[in-house]
């Protein structure tokens, strides 16, 4: 007996309500109907012969069966696009100098540079690694093709990639004392972590005091797992080992910053914009606030 091919398009329609967490905002995604989706996905069930969502009037999940498909189901649309990509667009080669605030790293750049080189592999990839003010002025200079970096929300140049809010973040054990002062881990200033995360206390007039200064988010995430204190980090920055605090805790709210790509339509435009493409299929696998 013939195994039935699955259908790529019904596919991409069950990642997007897995990823968006519902059929409304997978619609939106899609740029189809919500009835339109919800078709697919009970075709793809058909084929399937089994479940792969459990939908009630007040919740949406996976079922064991679309736990499992969810990783074929990404690993199949990974190679289809790469596949296209590859043989339907036509051969670009050359150098694309970029910019990454290192906040980005690990999790989503190494992801969209493997992506990128496997479908454009004449394109040869300069990164710098940096804080955001200071690639954004290497930008301005001349000196990076495409910069990805962060912004206060609602205003400054560059094209939305995602919203990603701000957080306390200790380690899962340690201990709070609400009658010593907070023991904060924190980036060297100017940084918007640290201004924001100072200033929400300061308004609530809660004491601190810095106990640890590193040159990197992956150094304040070290020393906040050690226990050393607690720090302010971006959601996207929250690792295993960290646990979030809210108003439970009497930690204050701080705000959600914004991060966004300059240099998308300038003078390597043909270079950055299937990197641009890459990096966002990636950031939507993982943050669901992304654009």
């Amino acid at each position: 007996m013939l195994t039935p091919d699955l259908d790529i398009d019904l596919l991409r329609a069950f990642v997007a309500v897995a990823d968006a967490g519902g059929f409304t905002a997978a619609a939106d995604r899609l740029g189809r109907t919500q009835a339109a989706v919800s078709l697919k996905i009970k075709r793809l069930e058909v084929s399937l012969g089994k479940r792969v969502l459990e939908r009630s009037s007040r919740h949406l999940a996976l079922t064991s069966d679309g736990e499992i498909l969810l990783g074929y189901a990404r690993r199949l649309l990974a190679l289809n696009d790469e596949t296209l990509l590859r043989l339907g667009a036509p051969a670009i080669s050359g150098e694309l100098r970029i910019g990454v605030a290192e906040y980005f790293l690990p999790a989503h750049l190494p992801r969209a540079l493997a992506q990128f080189g496997r479908s454009h592999p004449g394109v040869h990839v300069q990164a710098r690694v940096g804080f955001a003010q200071d690639l954004t002025a290497a930008f301005e200079r001349g000196e990076l093709d495409l910069v990805l970096t962060r912004r206060e929300k609602g205003g400054g140049p560059g094209r939305l990639i995602w919203r990603d809010p701000l957080v306390w973040v200790a380690a899962e054990d340690a201990q709070i004392a609400a009658d010593r002062p907070l023991r904060l881990c924190l980036l060297p200033a100017p940084c918007v972590y640290r201004t924001h995360g100072i200033a929400a206390l300061d308004r609530i007039g809660r004491r601190w005091e810095a106990a640890y200064t590193a040159p990197s988010v992956m150094g304040v995430q070290a020393a906040a797992l050690a226990g050393v204190g607690i720090a302010a980090l971006s959601q996207s920055a929250v690792v295993p080992g960290l646990r979030v605090l809210g108003s439970k805790d009497f930690f204050p709210d701080l705000p959600e910053l914004e991060v966004v790509v300059l240099g998308e339509d300038g003078a390597a435009s043909e270079l950055a914009k299937p990197l641009i493409g890459a990096i966002l299929d990636s950031v939507r696998t993982i943050l669901p606030r992304a654009a």
